[in-house]
Order: structure tokens, then sequence, then C-alpha cells
């Protein structure tokens, strides 16, 4: 069976959407991050990325990371892909071609994108969008931004998703990268068609049941 470690509010959000999309049973072991606790070491202290029994599996001590039929992955875009292709159907590639594409747009999303966009989901999350530096911070990662987007929604305006013209592993994770600078409207608003593309994949209902699960999450 499928372990996935992490919890709803990390970037494990995106393989527990993928596993209910595939509709694969899984065990999921709750690992929060240790910088949101005083002492993640304390020995009453829940199992968290710096525990020594979660390091053992994965050293890096990040989430989320998987045990599948005995094989250890880390690295979420490397997990979402491996589990995609290992199930098939719609969501995994076809062949080579698409394959490469679905692992192109993925990686294009973590090094393009993620970091800058996690910039404004941090404002957001901290409650600044409203001072002057969380506005500032705001506008030099929407600028930062904007090539990348532009990417994006021109690719999207020729194809309807991202890969094979139709919903894959590569929307899926891509989503879940843009989903950290959605809350920058004047930036979402100014790439129509990525805006829309967006509002479309996460009304699936996978991606509903997760959300409300990372909800439910105690913060």
């Amino acid at each position: 069976m499928l372990t996935i470690y992490g919890a709803y509010r990390s970037r494990a959000t995106r393989t527990y959407w993928l596993a209910y999309e595939l509709g694969i049973e899984f065990r999921s072991v709750p690992v929060l991050q240790a910088r949101r606790m005083e002492n993640p070491l304390a020995p009453d202290a829940p199992l968290n990325t710096a525990s020594p029994a979660f390091v053992a599996i994965n050293p890096m001590g990040q989430i989320p990371c998987i045990e599948d039929d005995g094989q250890v992955v880390i690295e979420s875009m490397a997990i979402n892909l491996h589990l995609a292709k290992k199930h098939g159907g719609p969501l995994a590639p076809t062949n080579l071609t698409e394959d490469t594409a679905m692992t192109m747009w993925s990686f294009f999303a973590a090094t393009s994108i993620e970091t800058t966009a996690l910039r404004i989901s941090a404002v957001i999350n901290a409650g600044k969008t409203e001072t002057e530096d969380g506005k500032a911070e705001i506008a030099v990662a929407s600028r930062l931004l904007q090539r990348p987007f532009s990417v994006l929604d021109q690719h999207l305006a020729k194809t309807g998703f991202m890969v094979g013209e139709r919903f894959t592993v590569a929307d899926l994770n891509v989503a879940e990268v843009i989903r950290y600078a959605q809350g920058a409207t004047a930036l979402m608003d100014a790439y129509p068609t990525l805006k829309s593309w967006l509002a479309k994949v996460q009304a699936r209902p996978a991606f509903v049941k997760m959300w409300a699960t990372r909800e439910a999450e105690a913060t």
C-alpha cells in the first residue's frame, strides 16, 4: 500500500490530490513541519520533519515523502510523476513525447515559478497584504512572475491543458504551484486564460475533497 508522509498544509497537498484523482488506497502518516513547533525534538513532540524517525525515512527532512511498495520517493514532483505513470489512465503519459512534456512543465513550475510565488503566499498568510512592505513584496514577486505566467497563458490558450488536451498530472503539478500566487488578484487578472484554467482544475472533485481535508486540518 502507498504511504504518504506529510501534512495537508504543505506541498503534500499535491500528492494527496493526485491520490484522490487516481482513486488509489493510501495510508496517511501526519508529519508536521518542524518550523511550526517550539521544540521539535522534545520527547513528547509529534512526528515532524526534524524527528529522527522521519529523517531515517527522508534524510532531507522534507514533506511530502512516500513509501510505495518498499520504494521511498522524495521530492513532490517526482512523487507525482511516479504515481501517475505507475497507475496509468488519462492522467499519465501515453508515450515518450507526453512523458517528456509532463516532466518539463512540472519542472518549469518548480524552478521558474514556485520560489517567487511562495513570496506572495507568505505575505498573504502573514496578513500583511495591506502593509507597505507587503504591497511592495507582492509587486516585486508579480513582476518576476510575468514572463513564466505569460508562457503558461499562451500555451494554455492553444491547448486548454498542459499536455495532450486533457487533464493530466502536469496540470495538477503546475496548478499547485500557481496556487501560491493565486491571491495576487491583479497578477492573475492579467492572465485570463491561466486564471480560467486554474479555476477549472480546482473545481475537480478530487481537489475539492483534498482542500476540504486541508481546511479541517489543525493549523
